[in-house]
């Protein structure tokens, strides 16, 4: 996955605080959400507490071979996150125009292309260095905010907010907004105008080619 260089530089100096936002999942499209086991905070709080649990247990793994890190991306980050609804929301009026299997596609190729990313930023990330703030959800609602605040390397903090709803008695996460800018709106933007110049299908491919790599 490309990324204009601005959001690049803010997801490499975030790490994992941005890992957190997981990958792939069941759609959420035209499902009926039921009450939750666990809240929207309870559920980002677990699945980091797992995660960082994970990297613990094979640093050394990990630095010496990071692509190793990919399976538990999938394994512990993917069902904690709605890719085929956050899919829908890039391509946007491009959705419709497109058809079911390229709908299948797209997700896929952008899901692989992602994990590699998030893999790459989370081997050296550790839980210190991120804090979830106090809950302001209603316990009602079928979609959350859950803030939390990820501090740099250099010591600088940066507000990191996910989006989630309400699916089949789970909350997934299908946003992520960093220091006010969101991932799905700004891949919106930079795959949209390469879909109108190039087509979908040029674009599928590329995100396959990436994410084999």
């Amino acid at each position: 996955m490309r990324l204009t260089a601005g959001w690049r530089r803010v997801w490499v100096g975030l790490g994992c605080g941005v890992a957190l936002l997981c990958l792939g999942g069941q759609s959420a499209a035209d499902v009926v959400p039921a009450a939750a086991k666990m809240s929207a905070d309870e559920t980002m709080q677990s699945v980091s507490q797992e995660m960082f649990k994970a990297l613990d247990q094979n640093r050394e793994l990990f630095n010496k071979k990071p692509e190793a890190v990919y399976p538990l991306v999938e394994k512990i980050l993917i069902p904690h996150f709605d890719l085929p609804y956050a899919s829908k929301l890039v391509l946007s009026r491009q959705w419709s125009q497109t058809t079911e299997d390229q709908h299948n596609r797209f997700t896929q190729s952008l899901k692989h292309a992602l994990t590699r990313l998030y893999g790459a930023a989370i081997t050296d990330f550790s839980a210190d260095r991120l804090k979830f703030l106090p809950s302001k959800n209603d316990p009602a609602a079928t979609e959350a905010v859950v803030r939390s605040v990820v501090t740099r390397a250099s010591g600088t903090t940066v507000p990191v907010d996910y989006r989630l709803h309400l699916v089949n008695q789970q909350w997934l996460v299908y946003d992520v907004v960093i220091e006010g800018v969101s991932y799905v709106r700004n891949y919106r933007t930079d795959l949209g105008a390469e879909i109108e110049q190039k087509g979908i299908e040029e674009v599928i491919d590329r995100l396959a080619h990436e994410g084999a790599k």
